[in-house]
């Protein structure tokens, strides 16, 4: 019986097991990182479209719905994937040496620097936005201001570039620094990342609204947003994605690579 209860896998754990975990912990920080990129991400389906709401959508007698912008976002992937592997990898190969030209850690590095320079884009648009209302005396009625919608396309682009960089360089570390029985594990654990953001996204929009309006505040967000200042929710995203960034290069200067792995 004794002998039985020694042998129960339950009980006892291999040294393999535990050093795969051990391994796990260690990309759990790199990991929670990506949570907020996620959250920047996720502007694409919500704030992005709310601010071409009441931006000059037309182009003739045709009216572009707010949210087919997206579609720069998948023109700049198409766009950015053979320019990093064609032209972005062979010149970082003869400064870094590596293969890769960057290694997975310092190509998820640059996706997060390009996602602070998205939310820029899109506070600056906002303010010009806003600028432009002033100027007609639209501030108080809750219409569309003759300012084009394509003002948005450099935001999408960059989130489309700094998605080549941090989700595709996410799985690729994924994948090759897990243990070899945890691999669809941990690829799964990259996408969790976004499923996460969009919950923060919700959570910052919500705290946002519920300091901002108090004592009968329009927020930074009301439903005129010529009123609003919706620009600030970008800049906080901007200085969270930031922090964000610190906080990953910190990660990321202190994790120890997976001895099996591939130089990175």
């Amino acid at each position: 019986m004794k002998t039985e209860e020694r042998c129960n896998p339950w009980s006892l754990c291999t040294v393999t097991q535990v050093e795969e975990l051990k391994i796990l912990i260690r990309m759990l920080p790199i990991w929670a990182t990506g949570i907020v990129f996620s959250a920047v991400y996720s502007q694409m389906a919500t704030m992005f479209i709310e601010q071409g709401m009441v931006m000059d959508r037309t182009v003739g007698t045709f009216t572009i719905p707010a949210a087919s912008l997206s579609i720069f976002d998948v023109i700049s992937v198409i766009l950015w994937v053979p320019v990093y592997d064609r032209i972005l990898t062979p010149a970082a190969r003869k400064f870094t040496g590596n293969e890769r030209g960057f290694s997975d850690l310092q190509r998820m590095g640059i996706g997060l620097m390009i996602s602070i320079l998205a939310m820029v884009s899109a506070a600056l648009v906002e303010i010009k936005r806003l600028q432009v209302a002033r100027e007609l005396g639209l501030i108080d009625q809750n219409v569309a201001v003759p300012l084009s919608i394509f003002w948005q396309i450099p935001q999408f682009f960059l989130v489309g570039a700094a998605e080549v960089f941090t989700f595709i360089g996410q799985l690729e570390f994924f994948y090759d620094q897990s243990p070899a029985t945890m691999r669809s594990l941990c690829s799964a654990l990259a996408l969790l990342t976004t499923a996460f953001g969009n919950y923060l996204s919700s959570l910052i929009l919500t705290i946002v609204t519920s300091i901002t309006t108090a004592g009968g505040k329009p927020g930074w967000i009301p439903d005129n947003l010529n009123k609003g200042q919706l620009y600030n929710f970008f800049w906080l995203l901007a200085g969270l994605s930031s922090l964000n960034l610190l906080v990953y290069v910190f990660c990321a200067m202190n994790y120890k690579q997976k001895k099996t792995s591939k130089k990175s």
